[in-house]
């Protein structure tokens, strides 16, 4: 951008959000955001008693009226919002975005969850607030594709605050300076670094939060006229070069077809406890296990990958075949793997400590390791395949054409109910918690109500 006069990214973004009415949002993305809330509130519940859980809690204390979802004491707004994206995001259970893997439904629904209570805000409005902070989200990934994380930054860090900014001010009726306000002062909120894959400890699990209060709070400042760069996507110093600063970003993901192509729509839901691209690699092992195949009889299993994948699931491999931590083992493909053939899943009960540690896993998943396949489709398809050579000389192998639980073989809502439920009564709530986490969430657009999240904090008591 050469003028201030010129239109930017940011402009051309902020007119679409102020002139979208929630009637036009179409339904398969209205029943996208309905099926998000419902797989986003369980897996908070299930964390909320976990070691992180706890720890965010106690970090963020401030009462306030707002809900942490299944606990019965309020927060003030950005705490609400933190808790719940953490707890959210924490088992890696979420919904993520094929083209770049971007969990926006943890940091959308509890940032506008929050702002919906702490600022009184329409009910239908807090449902169209869901739809553009997903949208927004996933636009902007598909512009970053693997460049976010090839330079050290969590896209959904990144990403879900900008995301979350824009819903929050499409969900208060925001005039088109106030959104680019919001989104010029939430580029400079976003953090958040890969690290934690050294070690497996837990900075992943707080990006999520960390996002929805940041978006939040952007989200407000620019409401109240507090000035940011207009230029936030596209300038020298904008987004995408602080960033992903190995690409020149073409917009054209991000700004065509707006209102009429809709990514909002197109989320993925995962049908297991752990990292996207590891779902269809399990998809295999678990066939193999039907086949018969025992970890006794395994002398070696090798996988075909997709090279943007190896930094953060397969390398260092003598690591990754001996995770430190639980929340190691979800970014461990060799884990993943021997999880699924072991047990026939990889839910939550398969990444406890204890799971973890089961010496069967282990020496199953030191047998593990990968090649670089270069026609691999990833980002843009998510595949699995497995090449197992028994000690009888005998090779079997499996493949996985795309991530089940995505566009191309999605999961019915019978399945995310089911989903739902062994989460929350993974956390000890009551077996009619789903459904009324799953009526909660059908009425997300129903009215002009003020919205009110506080059912959800006795929810499954």
């Amino acid at each position: 951008m050469n003028h201030q006069s010129d239109t930017t990214v940011s402009d051309r973004l902020a007119e679409w959000i102020a002139g979208l009415s929630p009637d036009a949002i179409p339904e398969e993305a209205r029943i996208a955001a309905e099926d998000t809330v419902l797989d986003t509130v369980a897996l908070t519940i299930a964390a909320l008693e976990m070691d992180y859980g706890r720890a965010a809690r106690e970090a963020f204390a401030t009462p306030g009226t707002c809900t942490v979802w299944g606990l019965e004491e309020g927060r003030e707004s950005a705490a609400a919002a933190l808790i719940n994206g953490t707890c959210g995001h924490g088992e890696d259970y979420d919904n993520t975005f094929e083209g770049c893997p971007m969990h926006a439904g943890v940091v959308i629904v509890p940032a506008l969850f929050a702002a919906g209570e702490a600022l009184g805000l329409a009910r239908r409005d807090v449902g169209k607030g869901i739809v553009v902070g997903s949208e927004v989200c996933n636009r902007l990934g598909l512009v970053a594709g693997k460049a976010t994380h090839k330079a050290g930054f969590h896209p959904t860090a990144i990403m879900g605050t900008m995301g979350a900014a824009a819903g929050i001010a499409a969900a208060m009726n925001q005039t088109p300076q106030q959104i680019r306000d919001s989104l010029g002062v939430a580029a400079s909120m976003a953090a958040g670094i890969i690290e934690y894959l050294a070690d497996g400890s837990w900075t992943k699990r707080m990006h999520a939060g960390w996002a929805a209060q940041s978006g939040l709070k952007a989200a407000q400042m620019g409401a109240a006229g507090f000035r940011g760069p207009r230029s936030v996507f596209e300038g020298v110093h904008g987004l995408y070069a602080a960033f992903a600063p190995s690409i020149e970003p073409d917009f054209a993901p991000l700004l065509g077809d707006l209102g009429s192509r809709w990514e909002a729509a197109r989320i993925a839901f995962k049908p297991y406890a752990c990292g996207t691209m590891t779902q269809p690699f399990i998809d295999c092992a678990i066939r193999l296990k039907a086949r018969g195949v025992r970890p006794e009889q395994i002398e070696r299993m090798t996988c075909e990958v997709g090279e943007g994948t190896v930094h953060r699931l397969w390398e260092p491999l003598a690591l990754k075949q001996s995770p430190p931590t639980a929340y190691a083992a979800k970014f461990s493909s060799p884990y993943t793997i021997a999880a699924g053939l072991i047990h026939g899943g990889a839910g939550l009960a398969e990444f406890t400590e204890e799971a973890v540690q089961d010496p069967e896993a282990r020496a199953l998943a030191a047998k593990v390791s990968y090649v670089i396949n270069p026609d691999d489709e990833y980002p843009k398809n998510y595949t699995g395949h497995i090449r197992a050579e028994l000690k009888d000389g005998t090779v079997v192998e499996e493949r996985q054409p795309q991530l089940r639980g995505g566009v191309r073989e999605p999961l019915s809502r019978d399945e995310l109910r089911s989903k739902a439920a062994a989460n929350l009564a993974f956390s000890g709530r009551r077996g009619e918690a789903s459904g009324e986490l799953a009526a909660f969430a059908a009425g997300i657009f129903a009215s002009g109500e003020r919205f009110d999240a506080s059912p959800l904090a006795r929810l499954g008591r």
